[in-house]
């Protein structure tokens, strides 16, 4: 895949093709290691350990902000914060920070993550086909196996077996570089957040609103 990089980044930039296209012509760049390895061929950086450490680090700040928050908002947060366990695990914790920092962003978790329970095959597939860009979870609701957690682009499956929902963030960002996807307007903070303030890429020109966040962040 390195051997091939510039070529395939060429290709992928400047043809444009679609998502089928590309995963007929480059089929390996569509595993979670290889996103991995292609995103930092692209950035110089690490994607998994650099958006975790990042959030890790934010969290002590992040909650404090969340808990000061009133009104309306304050409501939304607080309804999300008391649904994590008295002991919460890394992961739950990091999943209830991502979905409380949309909401914080005004955005919805709702736009990013389809979460499907109960629901039959044949109707979870109509309705992934017509998503444009979206983290999926398909509940198992049994003790067999994981939920399947993994992303959709253009209503194709393109990642799958991501394991949980801030892994998934993380890999949608990868995904967004490594094929050249423009993000959805109504992700646009949360994966300007992503992006710029815990992936620290092209941090130079923030939003008001991230701009805001990030003062607060490191006040």
């Amino acid at each position: 895949m390195s051997k091939t990089f510039a070529h395939r980044i060429n290709e992928i930039v400047n043809r444009m093709p679609s998502i089928d296209d590309i995963k007929a012509r480059w089929p390996a760049l569509f595993e979670a290691s290889h996103i991995q390895d292609e995103f930092q061929r692209i950035t110089t950086v690490h994607l998994e350990s650099k958006f975790m450490s990042k959030l890790d680090e934010y969290t002590p700040r992040l909650l404090s902000l969340f808990h000061s928050k009133g009104g309306t908002m304050g409501m939304k947060l607080q309804a999300i914060l008391l649904k994590a366990p008295s002991n919460p695990s890394i992961t739950m914790t990091r999943d209830v920070i991502i979905r409380c920092l949309m909401v914080y962003v005004g955005e919805s978790t709702d736009q990013l993550l389809k979460e499907y329970d109960d629901a039959d095959e044949d109707s979870v597939s109509q309705d992934l086909a017509v998503q444009r860009m979206k983290i999926y979870n398909i509940k198992t609701n049994t003790s067999e196996g994981p939920d399947d957690i993994g992303i959709v682009v253009e209503g194709m499956k393109v990642l799958t077996a991501l394991g949980n929902f801030p892994r998934a963030c993380f890999m949608l960002v990868g995904l967004a570089y490594a094929l050249n996807l423009a993000y959805p307007k109504e992700l646009r903070y949360t994966l300007e957040v992503f992006q710029k303030l815990l992936l620290e890429l092209d941090c130079s020109k923030l939003s008001p609103k991230v701009n805001s966040l990030k003062n607060k962040l490191l006040a």
